[in-house]
């Protein structure tokens, strides 16, 4: 097995034990970016803002690795509220293009920092 470490400081740094995300061969798996903005590690405000800075975390990311969001295969996306889940349909397409990557979205009590949103993916390159 081929592993290695992705990290960029265009993402927020990791809050915890865990990686940006880690490559094995040709898929990435990226760790779940929530609403921080990597400059001030503060949390951007608001459903709309947070969604659209999750995305462009994840697409630092995948820039990183050597890809982009176009090279996503699998998407999660984590909502503390799922009255929020229209809006991410309405962003979505600004960050990625068709055909879509599999999607699941999943309501859940609560976030790290409090966020409204959180997504993490599997990437293939090459």
């Amino acid at each position: 097995m081929n592993k290695s470490i992705i990290q960029t400081a265009d993402a927020p740094a990791a809050i915890g034990t865990y990686s940006q995300a880690v490559r094995v061969d040709q898929t990435v798996y990226l760790s779940g970016q929530i609403g921080l903005d990597p400059a001030s590690m503060q949390m951007v405000e608001g459903i709309d803002a947070q969604i659209h800075q999750v995305f462009k975390n994840l697409a630092a990311v995948a820039t990183a690795a050597g890809g982009s969001l176009a090279d996503v295969v699998k998407l999660n996306v984590f909502l503390i509220d799922l009255a929020h889940f229209p809006r991410v349909n309405e962003i979505m397409p600004q960050y990625f293009v068709a055909p879509y990557p599999a999607r699941a979205a999943v309501g859940v009590a609560a976030l790290p920092r409090a966020a409204l949103v959180e997504a993490d993916a599997v990437m293939v390159t090459g």
